[in-house]
């Protein structure tokens, strides 16, 4: 059984009541249940959130050498944190960047990512699905 982790950034923790045209109306908590249903016995899905960069940070360093992967929903770090680059590049497990919207669709700073070099691949649009888009890329790896 693979041992993944799903890591959510500022914001994330609205999901459900924040711009519910853009991210949809599902909690994570609940959306979070289901995911760890359907992958019972495949994967072991943990799962943090935090509104600081450094405390996600410390997170990624955390498990960066043990997880078998990591799904990154930076939010609005994605394209403001180098820190965070630079931490997905010194950590050992591979990190899917993951978006709910098309951020190719919304405003035009949403279009460039720091992440996207440092990781292994980007899953954007598909709303909360994009997670279990990302979960089966790690488990097919």
């Amino acid at each position: 059984m693979k041992k993944l982790l799903i890591v959510n950034g500022p914001n994330l923790n609205l999901l459900g009541r924040r711009e519910p045209e853009i991210y949809g109306s599902q909690d994570f908590d609940s959306f979070l249940q289901t995911l760890r249903q359907q992958y019972a016995g495949r994967a072991e899905i943990d799962y943090f959130q935090s509104n600081t960069e450094g405390v996600l940070i410390d997170r990624l360093q955390q498990d960066g050498y043990t997880a078998d992967g990591i799904i990154l929903n930076a939010g609005a770090y994605t394209h403001t944190s180098l820190a965070l680059a630079d931490c997905i590049r010194g950590i050992t497990s591979p990190v899917i960047e993951v978006h709910i919207s098309n951020v190719h669709q919304r405003e035009s700073f949403r279009h460039h990512s720091f992440l996207s070099p440092a990781c292994c691949g980007v899953i954007c649009g598909f709303g909360l699905d994009s997670y279990r888009l990302a979960v089966e890329a790690l488990l097919n790896a």
